[in-house]
């Protein structure tokens, strides 16, 4: 399997950042936006303003407004758009059968707790799912500074091609047969830094926030378990790695807005100021549902769901988990396991 033209959805700093690195990687690019005005300006300026400001763009890298344009020729989809968009965003897509579909966007479906992959395959079942995940900033990445990712397919044959379709000498995508796992990874991570925004708010310090980053792996593995996923794909790239970057920086969009929440503004007040998507603020009402329904326990993305969506201040939150009882950290380590 050969992949030479590869479609990107979604011009977004993410979106662009990936046109940009398959750009570098050799492959003939398009760049789609739904907004004819944007594709205009990046043309003209070679430059994504709005979201990737200081990136230049070559002037072989296609932008279009129009999705026939940006398909029609395409050896695989690129799928950047917010995980709440993803649906709607195909819907209005005439993608042939058979032609590779890439996810990028990290959440779960608010309206239906569903995971990228089970809305790919329910819209899409004909076409092949893949998803790429990971630690990676997209200004970065960008700029040519060294990152890695995961990209996973449950068909080995692409996830190869897919790795050699994107990666360079600073951009170092690693496979997965675990698509389950990667994208699992991506979206809780969002719910968990947001999380550790707010332990770093409330100034409760380093070693809260290792703690949360450690606990909350836990409970995304758990997570990721039940959905049928690999706990070893935590532990990698789009797992662990991710988890640590966004847990860690206030270039995160999740991590600056729990930092905003645990020193005492509001939740409306912080996302009527941001321009881009928050998937975390979306993704943890669907998480924490999921998790019910799967009778997976995950206390830091219920404390969470009850800070954005029950109106529960964080300083109770953070007062009940620190109220759970002590225990085994692993459940094969106690005395019953011998």
């Amino acid at each position: 399997m050969t992949i030479d033209r590869i479609a990107v959805l979604g011009a977004g700093a993410w979106g662009t950042a990936l046109a940009l690195e398959a750009h570098r990687a050799g492959r003939k690019v398009t760049l789609w936006t739904r907004r004819p005005e944007q594709a205009d300006e990046i043309r003209r300026s070679r430059e994504n303003a709005v979201y990737l400001p200081g990136i230049a763009l070559p002037d072989d890298l296609a932008v279009t407004s129009d999705p026939a344009e940006a398909i029609d020729s395409a050896d695989v989809l690129l799928l950047v758009v917010p995980a709440q968009h993803m649906r709607a965003a195909l819907s209005s897509f005439e993608i042939p059968p058979g032609l590779p579909l890439v996810s990028a966007a990290k959440g779960i479906e608010n309206t239906t707790d569903k995971t990228m992959s089970e809305v790919l395959a329910e819209m899409l079942p004909d076409n092949p799912a893949a998803v790429l995940s990971g630690p990676s900033f997209a200004g970065e990445a960008a700029a040519g500074k060294p990152t890695a990712v995961t990209l996973a397919a449950p068909d080995e044959r692409l996830a190869l091609a897919l790795i050699e379709a994107f990666g360079t000498r600073t951009f170092r995508p690693y496979g997965s047969t675990d698509l389950v796992g990667a994208e699992v990874g991506g979206a809780v991570k969002n719910v968990l830094a947001i999380a550790a925004g707010i332990v770093a708010g409330m100034e409760l310090g380093e070693n809260a926030r290792a703690a949360l980053i450690t606990r909350g792996l836990a409970e995304a593995t758990r997570f990721a378990v039940a959905l049928g996923g690999r706990a070893e794909t935590l532990m990698g790239l789009s797992g662990i790695g991710d988890l640590v970057l966004t847990c860690s920086s206030t270039t995160s969009r999740n991590f600056s807005l729990g930092a905003r929440l645990g020193k005492g503004e509001a939740l409306e007040a912080i996302l009527g100021r941001s321009p881009s998507v928050v998937e975390g603020v979306f993704t943890a009402a669907s998480l924490h549902r999921r998790a019910r329904t799967l009778e997976v326990e995950m206390p830091i993305a219920e404390g969470v769901d009850a800070v954005l969506n029950r109106g529960i201040d964080p300083g109770t939150v953070v007062k009940e988990l620190l109220s759970r009882p002590v225990g085994w950290e692993f459940a094969d380590a106690g005395p019953s396991a011998s």
